[in-house]
């Protein structure tokens, strides 16, 4: 058999609401009668000369005046690498027919693009070979790519 459900009539749903209303408006109460009287002034947070935060406000004899000019705002700068114009490669891959590779930079160990368009001789595949690098937006690309003498 079925349970049987229980059902609460209007009247009985009316009362939990008032009541719960009730109990939420003198919890209300309760806390506006606990509540302690804070004054802004005890709500004020400093700052040290560390950076730490205190409740005591800093001295003004050790106060400190700086000059506008001695701020300096910057990023650190990184110290420049030099690389040689000219480098030297191994053609890693190179695709005749769709006429583009890649070229495996001997001193920085990175793969440089290059095009049929940028090749001053034929080249392939584990060639050895002397190039210039320029920066493109994809990345770097090999130019003047001509076979290495040695």
């Amino acid at each position: 058999m079925a349970k049987k459900k229980e059902r609460f009539n209007k009247k009985e749903l009316q009362k939990k609401k008032v009541q719960k209303r009730k109990e939420k408006e003198q919890r209300r109460e309760e806390r506006k009668a606990n509540k302690e009287d804070t004054s802004f002034d005890d709500m004020i947070a400093y700052v040290d000369e560390f950076g730490n935060i205190t409740s005591t406000p800093p001295e003004p004899r050790k106060k400190e005046e700086i000059k506008l000019e001695d701020i300096v705002i910057s990023t650190p700068s990184q110290p420049e690498i030099t690389l040689p114009k000219v480098r030297t490669g191994r053609v890693r891959f190179f695709d005749t027919s769709k006429g583009f590779g890649f070229i495996l930079d001997k001193t920085t160990g990175e793969d440089i693009f290059v095009h049929s368009n940028n090749l001053l001789e034929e080249i392939q595949e584990d060639n050895i070979v002397n190039f210039e690098v320029e920066k493109s937006p994809k990345g770097l690309n090999a130019l003047e790519v001509r076979l290495s003498k040695e």
